[in-house]
């Protein structure tokens, strides 16, 4: 029995290390084409396929303080997005679609907003983009960077991750106004 474990063991650590192996995406590269989820867990959509110039916010986790501190800039300045020519903001985090709607009826209110908030529950996105890290000690399991990418008729334009995903600097939705 402790030989199956530790064969397990040895495999999801293989696994979660060539998640953290993939390239970082950059400028000029397509957005993958990977399924993720937005309010409904049983139907997949695709970022890739979005036509227009779009803003993808990747958030380390739905509720966490940083998270939910950095979120509503995008909210709030949404019009200023869409006057700049942005078609969709995209916030998404390695969750599951129940936990993203949540979050997103908790962050806008009775109101709601037209922010899509995407679960990339298997952070199959993620990985693609490059962007996983194993954020085990305090949220579980691998997550996303904080990361921003604007892409634009699914080819991307500008790219910005933190160094470190507590602080929110360059992926701060004033700044990535200015680069949109």
């Amino acid at each position: 029995m402790a030989s199956i474990v530790n064969s397990l063991a040895t495999s999801a650590h293989s696994a979660a290390a060539s998640l953290l192996a993939a390239s970082p995406i950059k400028v000029g590269d397509s957005l993958p084409d990977v399924p993720v989820k937005e309010d409904n867990p049983e139907e997949k959509i695709s970022i890739h396929n979005i036509p227009g110039k779009i803003v993808i916010v990747g958030v380390p986790g739905a509720f966490t303080p940083p998270c939910s501190s950095q979120v509503p800039g995008y909210i709030e300045k949404y019009t200023d997005f869409a006057a700049k020519g942005v078609t969709g903001i995209y916030v998404v985090a390695v969750n599951d679609a129940f936990v993203t709607k949540a979050w997103k009826q908790k962050l806008a209110g009775s109101e709601g907003t037209p922010v899509h908030f995407i679960a990339d529950d298997t952070a199959a996105f993620t990985s693609k983009v490059g962007f996983v890290f194993d954020a085990s000690p305090l949220l579980g399991g691998p997550r996303a960077k904080r990361y921003v990418i604007v892409a634009d008729s699914g080819r991307v334009t500008h790219v910005a991750v933190e160094e470190d995903p507590t602080q929110i600097t360059s992926t701060k939705a004033d700044n990535v106004l200015s680069v949109v």
